[in-house]
């Protein structure tokens, strides 16, 4: 089995790295995409730890402070920065082939949140574009194989509850996935099955963090899990999303024990 995981870190301050760093500890997720990582000293604490573990770091620091996304990995891996060099924010995303059999690349990526605010919008626009015009370049034997992952900022068309705030662009970025062959992991194993990753103050849930999968992964995904616990637990605003898939057992880097890395911190 493979096991791969997507959290949004929601900028995290050292203290609470420190215990989003426990958390991930705990439990044996083979591959982790962050998102909404930051410049600042909670990203930095927990990507160092992970790679003085003996884990591959995968991280690009946006030069203008903005959010962006990473990747830690348990499973010896090729970075991929050709693939995240077309898209229009590459701080936001990140990509790698993991050693497996077969090999697996992996696409992370954070997009941008809008409001009505013109540049917001055209922000985002020129984002989701950009990742779509670098997996259709991807080519399709390798688009077979694709894990797409993260916090897309996006809903579904026939999304519960609806929210018209949401522009056509955004709901085409699915629909446009959908057409370079990637499926909607949580659709395809549960289907009809409405979930939410973020609520608004409100009390408003909204499912923004996917995992896409080539064909030749989706006939081979096991599980898709939400998981609460990041988020009644104050380490995130979102839930964290595990994917299992069936494939030959990964070889595994040489590593630390994550937890007492932690640990140092308090």
């Amino acid at each position: 089995m493979l096991s791969l995981l997507t959290l949004n870190l929601q900028a995290a301050a050292v203290p609470r790295a420190g215990r989003i760093l426990d958390w991930l500890a705990a439990r044996d997720d083979h591959t982790i995409v962050l998102t909404e990582t930051s410049n600042g000293p909670g990203t930095a604490y927990l990507l160092d730890r992970c790679h003085e573990a003996g884990l591959l770091v995968a991280y690009r620091p946006s030069p203008d402070g903005d959010r962006g996304c990473a990747l830690i990995s348990r499973v010896p891996a090729t970075l991929r920065s050709e693939l995240t060099d077309r898209i229009s924010l590459p701080g936001r995303a990140v990509a790698v082939t993991l050693d497996t059999d077969p090999p697996v690349t992996l696409l992370g990526i954070y997009v941008p949140s809008s409001d009505r605010a013109p540049a917001k919008v055209a922000k985002k626009k020129a984002f989701l574009s950009s990742t779509i015009e670098a997996v259709a370049e991807i080519p399709a034997h390798e688009r077979r194989r694709l894990v797409l992952t993260g916090d897309y900022n996006v809903i579904h068309r026939g999304h519960t509850p609806t929210y018209p705030a949401f522009q056509a662009f955004e709901y085409a970025f699915l629909d446009q996935l959908a057409d370079l062959g990637l499926t909607d992991v949580h659709q395809h194993l549960h289907p009809g099955d409405q979930v939410h990753s973020w609520y608004g103050r409100g009390g408003n849930g909204y499912r923004f963090d996917y995992f896409h999968t080539g064909d030749a992964v989706t006939v081979a995904a096991v599980s898709y899990r939400h998981l609460e616990d990041p988020r009644t637990t104050g380490l995130s605003d979102h839930d964290a999303i595990a994917f299992t898939m069936a494939t030959a057992a990964p070889r595994l880097l040489p590593t630390t024990d994550l937890t007492s890395a932690a640990r140092t911190l308090f």
